[in-house]
């Protein structure tokens, strides 16, 4: 029996993906391309924005069409908080939210046999268990991604995330310490701790675990020469966290501080809890103390009452302190949230006047930031060919910028010291 993947959304939805995959694997399954014909279809589905709901729509119906008499699974964030809606979707056969991926052979294979619609979607508001989804043997052999935090207490303004994740809750740090090590004994050299909301790590475990601790425990670690962080709450920087990371030998110096707008009067509207000024301060706190660190960021435009006057005010707080890279959305109203309730709507064609404009400003600040790194050395680990290429090989830096360089042996998996000779269409090309 064959069956296809489709992710949508963060990194803890292709975590999750990967923990789903092996599961069909282990029962006698084999994984194929989403473009292929497939006997089990399995979309991982995000619901951030409307557009993720749509492309999800768009992933089931092409499903559809490869295989009329696939089972097609919906999994994930737009199921759990739209559940009757995906039932109803044509050719839908099995709809699970998101804290029961881990049962999703099961119900598969329990539709094959007697063709019958299963929605299992269980309210997670006040379900703060870990599902625990590991993964034994990785697809990708050069860095792991590790969920190790489920949920989100923060309520902003916009975001459905609190509605389809849940609480907080804590994968125990013994067992996070335990598949580290495993992941170092299979050979891994980067690990990438992910959540939906990191910084809430251990808030509701026993004892002092939290982020930092834990990110001090996995340092001790051998093997494992590289530890990133997902996107992260700013106010997890305290003057103490950075003084307590700045000592750590395998924290890579990227950090992806969320900000959505440079305004303090959007800010407060959005319920983010700090306000541009203090968010710079972090930035130059990190940028003081962590060697060519590398912050980047997500914006939304749009916002309901989101005037030209504190529009401009976010382009002026981008252009001045210097981000890396940021992306930018437009936004998008949620049904169910605070914001969708809003009145001062902003019109579309000033969104996308406003997006265009940020668009091009992250441009010149990301091709100013990589060019700082001409001439330098730097440890790159490399992934993959570059483009199919006989020669070329692609691998990131340690603050995760692209380096491309020519290579007459497989470079994949292994750490390189490269030179940066120059920049070329967004990335660094480099000699080994």
């Amino acid at each position: 029996m064959k069956v296809a993947f489709a992710t949508l959304g963060c990194r803890v939805n292709k975590y999750e993906t990967e923990a789903m995959v092996e599961k069909f694997i282990k029962d006698g399954y084999k994984v194929v391309p989403f473009e292929e014909y497939a006997d089990v279809y399995v979309i991982n589905t995000c619901t951030v924005t409307n557009m993720g709901d749509k492309k999800s729509r768009q992933m089931i119906h092409r499903a559809r069409r490869e295989n009329e008499a696939a089972v097609i699974a919906v999994v994930g964030c737009y199921s759990q908080i739209a559940s009757e809606e995906v039932s109803q979707i044509n050719g839908v056969d099995v709809v699970l939210g998101t804290r029961n991926k881990g049962e999703i052979v099961y119900w598969v294979n329990r539709v094959k046999e007697e063709r019958k619609q299963v929605v299992e979607v269980n309210e997670v508001l006040k379900n703060n268990v870990f599902e625990e989804l590991n993964i034994e043997s990785y697809q990708d052999k050069t860095r792991a991604f590790l969920k190790i935090q489920d949920g989100c207490n923060r309520f902003c303004s916009y975001c459905l995330i609190p509605f389809a994740r849940g609480a907080v809750c804590s994968k125990p740090a013994e067992k996070v310490i335990s598949e580290v090590k495993e992941l170092a004994a299979h050979g891994f050299k980067e690990i990438i701790l992910s959540g939906i909301h990191t910084a809430s790590y251990g808030v509701d475990l026993e004892g002092d675990w939290n982020l930092i601790s834990i990110l001090e425990k996995i340092d001790e670690v051998p093997g494992i020469e590289r530890v990133r962080i997902g996107s992260i709450d700013p106010q997890f920087f305290t003057e103490g966290v950075i003084e307590r990371i700045s000592s750590l030998k395998k924290l890579c110096p990227h950090f992806h501080l969320s900000l959505q707008s440079g305004c303090n009067e959007t800010l407060k509207r959005m319920n983010r809890r700090y306000t541009a000024e203090e968010y710079e301060k972090i930035v130059e706190d990190l940028r003081l103390n962590i060697k060519d660190v590398s912050i980047t960021t997500d914006i939304i435009v749009g916002f309901p009452g989101e005037t030209e006057e504190e529009f401009n005010t976010t382009y002026e707080f981008l252009k001045r302190i210097k981000l890396s890279k940021f992306h930018v959305f437009k936004y998008s109203p949620r049904k169910g949230t605070k914001a969708a309730e809003m009145k001062d709507t902003v019109d579309g064609n000033i969104k996308e006047e406003r997006s265009s404009k940020l668009i091009a400003l992250d441009k010149v600040m990301e091709n100013e930031f990589m060019t700082r790194f001409l001439g330098s050395y730097m440890d790159v680990l490399y992934e993959q060919k570059y483009n199919n290429s006989e020669d070329l090989y692609e691998g990131y830096t340690p603050n995760y910028i692209k380096v491309v360089s020519k290579s007459g042996e497989d470079v994949s998996g292994s750490i390189k010291k490269t030179q940066i000779v120059q920049t070329k269409n967004g990335v660094l090309e480099g000699k080994i």
